[in-house]
This record gives C-alpha cells, structure tokens and sequence, in this order.
C-alpha cells in the first residue's frame, strides 16, 4: 500500500511540478515538504521505522497539525511497539481529518492489536463512509478484521 500511495504522489507532484499531494489523503491544509515525507515513506517501506519516525517528528515540527504526517507518525511508532504514542497521533490526524483514510485504517488496526474489535468496526464504518464504493483502506481493514475474527473462532 505505501508503494501505490508513493507512485501516485510522484506522478502527482512531477505533473503539478511542486504541488504534490499525498494519494487519498489530502485534506486541504498544508502539505509536508514533499522530499522528507517521500524520504519517510521509503524508510517505513523498508521497515527502518527508527529513522522515519525522527524525519517525521522534524516535520511535524516544522508543520504541525498536518494529518498525513500525524498519521505515518502514528505508524511508525505502532511498528515500534510504542502503542500508547501512535493511539495519540492517530487520534491527532482524526481530529484534524475525521475522514482520512490511511488514519482510519492503521487505527483500526491498532485497536485489532490490542483486541478491541468494537473500535476497529467502528473505524472500518467510517471508511466506509469516508470511500462508499471502496478503497484500499476499507478493503484492508475489512479482511484484517475477518482474519482476527477467525483467529478468536468467530
């Protein structure tokens, strides 16, 4: 998913040369410096999440209340283990972005971690409203969610 999510935003941003916008969460407030974030993206791709999280962190620094920053932030620190940390930033990016759709999903499927299926439905049901006929996102939860199901024998 973050390979898609980082072709699309280069396609975006060589074709608008420097207006690029991240793929399916844009919400209108300032972007993140295109180069960091990208830079962000590939560490977490290649599971260095130790370096994401510090190039993160700076950004959000520089560029507070930017809900796709808060959202990768709370990522990284869910891969970490840092559970506590990434509930905040997920909660932040929702705040800013009731909608958006990568938040909702990592969420959701933090709640599955930490087993409360009920919040993760209730994330999955706002994608749903978030992407009425669909997308990654809500497709993702929806099978993880069906998958930690049958796991408890449900």
């Amino acid at each position: 998913m973050m390979r898609n999510c980082l072709t699309l935003a280069l396609a975006v941003f060589l074709a608008l040369a420097g207006s690029a916008l991240a793929a399916g969460t844009t919400t209108g407030n300032t972007e993140p410096d295109f180069s960091s974030y990208a830079q962000a993206e590939e560490l977490i791709e290649a599971a260095d999440y130790e370096d994401a999280l510090a190039i993160l962190e700076e950004l959000n620094r520089e560029e507070s209340g930017n809900p796709d920053v808060l959202n990768l932030l709370g990522y990284a620190s869910r891969k970490l283990g840092r559970i506590e940390d990434a509930f905040d930033y997920y909660r932040q990016a929702l705040a800013i972005d009731q909608l958006h759709l990568g938040a909702n999903e990592y969420l959701g499927e933090l709640y599955l971690e930490t087993g409360d299926i009920d919040r993760a439905e209730e994330r999955l049901a706002e994608l749903a409203v978030a992407c009425p006929t669909g997308c990654e996102e809500r497709e993702e939860l929806a099978e993880a969610i069906a998958a930690y199901r049958e796991s408890q024998g449900q």
